[in-house]
């Protein structure tokens, strides 16, 4: 099943409903504001194109539309880490592992669980 893609904007609500299944569109407003400046009617088209796009459920609470996830954060994490590589890299991810070593954005502890993964993939 292909995973739906989701903007910038839409990953910062999504993580929130993530976290808070279930959370009423009024508080993803309030938690939002805490870190951007949408209004409330920009977070309100984000969670209908969301809905749109199938990856949140609502249900009507009195006067309340509560909010949780129809897809898996992982899965959306898998298929956002996959574009990238594709648009990046061109698909290939020892040029992407190279680049963020030598420019020094992996310190030494993620070097070896890097290290430890791939050494478990070599035995499966």
């Amino acid at each position: 099943m292909k995973t739906t893609r989701i903007s910038e904007a839409e990953w910062q609500i999504m993580k929130i409903v993530w976290r808070r299944p279930g959370a009423a569109a009024q508080d993803i407003i309030e938690a939002l504001s805490e870190v951007t400046d949408w209004s409330p009617a920009t977070v309100k088209t984000l969670l209908n194109r969301l809905v749109k796009k199938k990856a949140l459920d609502f249900e009507k609470r009195g006067k309340s539309y509560l909010y949780s996830a129809r897809i898996a954060e992982e899965d959306c994490r898998g298929a956002a880490a996959e574009s990238f590589l594709d648009r990046v890299f061109n698909g290939s991810l020892a040029p992407m592992v190279a680049h963020f070593v030598k420019s020094g954005a992996l310190s030494k502890k993620e070097i070896e669980e890097l290290e430890n993964l791939l050494r478990k993939g070599d035995d499966q």
